[in-house]
């Protein structure tokens, strides 16, 4: 890893530590995803572009305001991936656990909801927000999305909200995703997603590379890098500006089941 993806990394985990301190502290985290200061006070500032906003008021309503107040998300990963009960949900880049406990509702007692991070701030802040929603089947671990720490073929599904941007290695990311998943299962994730006719330098006027901008993809870059990990029927739908030429798009897709070997004139799995 050279020392400038080992600095862009300290730096977002610095940024979002301080989010999480701020939030345990009594504050708000503002909008990390904005660029603006993450270590602010004060009552809960509903930005219409990230964060809790994007999230109804009964989902709101239900969570620890910490969990609401950590929220520096783009979208809301959980109102698209049509989870069921039952099913095993991974939630890529956690924070305060807000997807994460959703999640966990939704799927159920006889589902799980996995929650990955790499701040410890962040995964104690989660952990105290499970605890206070009275919410059991979840576990928050700790570790990078470009090596989940969990076994092949073990979850049904990934979401993520305006993380997969802010890794310096997205190859590694999308293959991840591709090795947990179960055949058949799917991804739903919120992130920012730039215009194809963008250049990398061109996002990073639009704001910084913690701020959840000049990190982002093309829709193409986006898609290639989705099929490149095997995956199919993908979809990448804008949902409303973040800046010039910057959307915050829900991006869904699936891997698919097991391939089977043929052999002869018959085909075994």
């Amino acid at each position: 890893m050279s020392d400038q993806t080992n600095e862009l990394r300290e730096t977002v985990r610095e940024r979002y530590a301080a989010a999480a301190v701020a939030v345990a502290s009594g504050g708000t985290a503002e909008d990390c995803c904005g660029g603006t200061d993450c270590c602010a006070t004060g009552a809960i500032d509903l930005d219409e572009n990230f964060g809790a906003s994007l999230y109804g008021t009964g989902d709101r309503d239900q969570l620890p305001i910490q969990a609401v107040a950590a929220s520096l998300g783009c979208g809301n990963p959980t109102a698209v991936a049509d989870l069921r009960e039952g099913e095993t949900v991974l939630d890529l880049g956690s924070g305060g656990g807000i997807d994460v406990l959703l999640s966990a509702r939704r799927v159920g007692p006889t589902g799980k909801a996995y929650g990955l991070d790499m701040t410890d701030e962040m995964l104690t802040l989660a952990r105290e927000n499970a605890a206070k929603a009275a919410v059991t089947n979840v576990e928050f671990i700790k570790g990078g999305i470009e090596a989940i720490p969990l076994p092949d073929n073990s979850i049904d599904v990934v979401i993520s909200n305006c993380v997969i941007n802010l890794s310096t290695d997205k190859p590694a990311v999308f293959a991840e995703m591709a090795r947990v998943l179960a055949p058949g299962g799917r991804i739903g994730i919120a992130d920012v997603v730039a215009d194809d006719t963008l250049t990398v330098a061109e996002r990073a006027e639009r704001g910084d590379y913690v701020g959840c901008i000049a990190g982002a993809l093309s829709f193409a870059e986006y898609r290639n890098h989705l099929e490149a990990a095997g995956f199919v029927e993908i979809d990448i739908t804008p949902t409303h500006s973040v800046a010039d030429g910057m959307h915050s798009a829900i991006i869904k897709a699936t891997r698919p089941e097991a391939d089977r070997a043929c052999c002869g004139s018959d085909c075994c799995s």
